[in-house]
């Protein structure tokens, strides 16, 4: 049977973290959903699958393995792999931005997108921080020309090089090192938008610090974040 990805832990951590952070019967239509889900390979394209992959029995142990794996947790735990331990931690945390993070991986799959396992190696806790939205985020990466084309448009229309959120310019601020320089986003994020034609207007030019604050948490726009800055909070 294939190991287990860091995505499909990810899916099995969040059972647990909605069930009072134990696991899940393979009865349960929690269990049974995720089973369907992961059932159909695509975090193993390319790779045989058995019979009775990732079945709903096999949630229930892969739960049960997170859940004993947790701190809090006052028995003996399972024999989970030392993955169990960091992710379920991972869970303890951020619990609302990992649960944000599976959110994210289940709506990718569920809208067909096939990807190669990816592997976890020797990473250990790093591993929590890879996965499908790496893979999904270079799947969709546009022709690399159109951030060229993006600069290259506000270039032309006289404007500077600076941030759409808070107005920072890198050359301003950092001389001939900074000079040509700034972040492009999707103003829509590609998790949320799926495969779609982007034009410039999909994008907008931002510094690295507004760029995060647009991804941290539940995504907001470039406005949002400038609005964020000018109401001083």
């Amino acid at each position: 049977m294939p190991d287990w990805t860091n995505d499909e832990l990810i899916l099995a951590a969040d059972l647990v973290s909605r069930n009072g952070w134990t696991g899940v019967r393979a009865t349960s239509p929690a269990a049974i959903e995720l089973s369907a889900l992961l059932s159909k390979g695509q975090l193993h394209d390319g790779i045989p699958l058995p019979a009775g992959f990732r079945s709903p029995a096999s949630i229930q142990r892969k739960t049960y393995d997170l859940a004993t794996a947790d701190e809090q947790y006052a028995g003996k735990p399972t024999r989970g792999g030392k993955l169990a331990g960091p992710m379920i931690r991972a869970f303890r945390t951020d619990t609302y931005g990992m649960q944000t993070r599976a959110a994210a991986i289940r709506a990718v799959l569920e809208a067909g997108e096939v990807l190669p396992a990816i592997d976890t190696g020797d990473m250990g806790f790093a591993v929590v921080e890879g996965g499908i939205l790496e893979h999904i985020a270079r799947k969709r990466e546009r022709d690399p020309a159109i951030r060229a084309r993006k600069i290259a448009a506000r270039l032309k229309s006289g404007g500077p090089l600076s941030c759409e959120a808070c107005g920072f310019h890198f050359e301003s601020v950092y001389g001939h090192r900074g000079h040509g320089y700034i972040e492009v986003h999707h103003v829509l994020p590609l998790h949320v938008s799926g495969s779609v034609k982007t034009s410039l207007d999909d994008l907008a030019l931002v510094c690295a610090n507004c760029h995060r604050m647009c991804h941290r948490g539940p995504w907001i726009t470039p406005a949002e974040v400038g609005a964020l800055i000018a109401s001083g909070v």
